[in-house]
């Protein structure tokens, strides 16, 4: 009954009056509950013949003449509870692109699970980052998670162990444009990432078995480097690069892991560096690309935007880029505003 007590109090004072600061609450010796999350708030404006999304992926629907669409809306805002419990940690967080909503009447958004994992000593099981990842190396962006068609962005189900820098791990399968109905063989990912005062630097390998359409099994092999450097007191160069058969695991839609009967393989890029003008003012200009050879898809992102912090958990920024399908001849520029308060 005391427990009870303890969590009901410590809920009362989380949404009263401090509902957006930061909050960690012990239950007792053994027992801790972190909340975090943020609310962020967009509007943004798209011009050009790909269609307008609220963020952009590696695909988009090519519009038959030039269209210009804007809209406001809050659905990256996220919450995520962590609870530690004699050494285990377990760690939940949704956020508000699960569909559902209408603009016509409510503007109503269905939650997302985003990661549920949970961690004891040097094993991670659930669901989170691909250990294919290296989200240091993920620039800082307004749009969601700027150039994805560069960047390794996948979340997977798994088993994960690391140790002394390195990680190796069994992850759920997919074989994207083939029959993932006879998908047997979990994906098997190893990565080594060295950490140090300049940054960290991460090598990875994911090795796969594909089945085609017609029931044909295919291996399936990449690669990725990606990392952070310090420049200066407080500058950083972000970069990644991935080559290979890695399909869904880069791009983001951009490359499907088999084309027909044939196993896809892309090579795709990105490099972001981040200037601090204040102590409470940065920018970040960033590029990205991805070219298959099955496919023949040539896409790129680029963006440029600027952030300023009026308090330590409230922000402002502003973007403006562009995202282009080469092939296809389409491109739209984008120009994007956010506020965001992190609790």
């Amino acid at each position: 009954m005391k427990k009870i007590i303890n969590v009901l109090t410590s809920a009362s004072l989380l949404f009263s009056g401090l509902s957006y600061a930061a909050y960690e609450f012990k239950v007792n010796d053994e027992e801790t509950i972190k909340f975090g999350g943020f609310v962020k708030i967009d509007g943004r404006h798209v011009d050009g013949n790909v269609a307008y999304r609220d963020f952009w992926i590696g695909s988009g629907s090519v519009l038959a003449e030039d269209a210009a669409q804007t809209k406001f809306f809050a659905n990256e805002s996220r919450f995520n509870t962590t609870y530690t419990n004699n050494g285990v940690t377990a760690f939940i967080e949704m956020d508000f692109y699960g569909g559902g909503g209408t603009e016509t009447i409510s503007n109503s958004s269905h939650p997302r699970l985003r990661h549920a994992m949970i961690k004891y000593e040097d094993f991670v099981i659930g669901q989170t980052w691909t250990t294919f990842m290296n989200t240091s190396a993920l620039a800082e962006t307004v749009d969601f998670a700027g150039a994805m068609v560069g960047e390794a962005f996948v979340r997977n189900t798994q088993v994960r162990y690391s140790k002394n820098g390195w990680s190796v791990a069994l992850e759920n399968p997919e074989s994207y444009g083939g029959d993932p109905a006879n998908d047997s063989m979990p994906d098997m990912i190893a990565k080594y990432q060295h950490n140090a005062d300049w940054g960290n630097v991460s090598v990875a390998g994911l090795v796969r078995q594909l089945t085609t359409t017609m029931g044909e099994t295919e291996s399936a092999f990449g690669v990725s480097v990606a990392g952070k450097v310090k420049v200066a007191d407080k500058d950083d160069f972000r970069f990644q690069f991935h080559q290979g058969n890695l399909g869904r695991y880069v791009g983001v839609a951009a490359a499907q892991d088999l084309v027909g009967e044939e196993v896809e393989e892309s090579t795709s890029f990105m490099v972001a560096y981040r200037h601090f003008w204040t102590e409470s003012t940065r920018s970040s200009v960033f590029y990205g690309n991805i070219t298959t050879t099955e496919s023949d898809v040539d896409r790129s992102h680029w963006g440029i935007n600027v952030f300023k912090n009026y308090t330590p958990k409230f922000s402002v920024g502003a973007e403006l880029g562009n995202f282009e399908m080469a092939e296809a001849d389409a491109d739209s520029t984008y120009m994007q505003v956010s506020a965001k308060f992190a609790f």
